[in-house]
């Protein structure tokens, strides 16, 4: 078994990326219609999109700025999305800076709660962040008809957040269902970057889903360009319009892990 490393950056690397990835968002809704669909977050408007976005930075703002150790304040500091599109350039290219600013203001062993289970803090905001920024555009780009590009190494990072918080054991506790349709008996499901390093092996087994970077012959393997496997790790994209990835193995077990890697909220 090889064991690799995927490359993660640091939690400058990963607020810059925040408010990049948040500038290319924002000009894209800028002043488009409030009501258009999101059809990759079937019950979203583009203004529920915009909304969640932004509030998310702002809430992880008040996260880190304020050093909070339970989330119930940042919760409660929710504050909604302008009516107006013509405002929700300005609004999203803020609530980016405002989290930037926590950030460059706190150390990476600061105390903040996290839902992960691991106290991981800072550094797990920083990175869940910049996956919510990168996984969102791709929502924006399929409501309005936009080109979405990411580069490879960047893709990979965003797989990495993915796949490490829904494997968390934070995740696996709190989502039950979730966590009884994942439970196996050592299934094994492995994705392989093609243009960037970048591997993941995940083992479904009976209380946790276990996750670790190997090239390993796995049940069912899917290998292709990075932001062909975010889009369809995050079900962003079917498997059916996803030409770039190659499938070997148990497609089954695929399509159950897709169809259940479905992000879920609430208590």
């Amino acid at each position: 078994m090889e064991h690799w490393e995927v490359l993660r950056m640091d939690t400058t690397a990963y607020l810059e990326a925040v408010v990049e990835q948040a500038g290319t968002f924002a000009d894209w809704v800028d002043g488009r219609d409030a009501t258009t669909p999101v059809p990759t977050c079937p019950k979203w408007t583009l203004a529920d999109l915009v909304d969640h976005v932004g509030s998310t930075q702002r809430m992880v703002a008040m996260l880190v700025g304020g050093r909070m150790t339970e989330p119930s304040q940042a919760f409660a500091g929710y504050v909604p999305a302008p009516a107006d599109p013509a405002q929700w350039r300005a609004w999203l290219t803020g609530t980016a800076a405002e989290a930037k600013q926590a950030f460059d203001a706190a150390d990476d062993d600061t105390p903040v709660w996290d839902p992960s289970g691991g106290a991981a803090g800072v550094p797990f905001w920083s990175r869940r962040l910049f996956g919510e920024a990168c996984v969102h555009r791709a929502d924006a780009a399929a409501a309005l008809g936009e080109r979405y590009e990411l580069a490879p190494e960047i893709a990979v990072a965003a797989i990495d957040d993915w796949l490490d918080t829904m494997t968390s054991r934070g995740y696996w506790e709190n989502q039950p269902g979730f966590s009884d349709a994942m439970r196996g008996d050592g299934q094994t499901l492995h994705f392989h970057a093609s243009d960037a390093p970048g591997e993941w092996l995940a083992r479904r087994e009976p209380d946790r889903i276990a996750l670790e970077h190997s090239h390993i012959k796995a049940d069912v393997a899917v290998r292709g360009p990075a932001t062909d496997l975010l889009l369809m790790i995050s079900r962003r994209r079917p498997m059916s319009a996803a030409t770039g990835l190659e499938v070997h193995g148990d497609r089954a077990l695929l399509d159950h892990w897709i169809g259940n890697m479905d992000w879920v909220t609430g208590d």
